[in-house]
């Protein structure tokens, strides 16, 4: 047996690679400032969750958005297959 077909026949028995797969969250909104959290995790500011966005695995996760003198935004989602895009508006509290 050639070193290319050992190659190939030791790669068989590993399986697939197994790649985690993910889904993307992008949010688009105001405060920019405001402070995102997913499944009661800190994963940052609004604006640089708009930029960059956030990989969550498939199934239903809570979002939460929050900032000084505002309501909170609080919604459980589900990302499947495709990019999950959230439009995020937090109400300021009446004085």
């Amino acid at each position: 047996m050639n070193r290319l077909a050992a190659l190939a026949l030791v790669l068989a028995a590993c399986g697939p690679p197994s790649s985690a797969r993910t889904v993307s969250v992008r949010m688009r909104g105001s405060p920019p400032d405001a402070t995102v959290t997913i499944d009661d995790r800190i994963v940052g500011r609004l604006d640089v969750v708009a930029a960059r966005g956030v990989a969550v695995p498939p199934g239903k996760h809570r979002v939460s958005v929050e900032r000084d003198g505002f309501f909170p935004w609080d919604k459980i989602v589900e990302a499947t297959n495709a990019p999950l895009v959230l439009d995020v508006v937090l109400e300021r509290v009446p004085d």
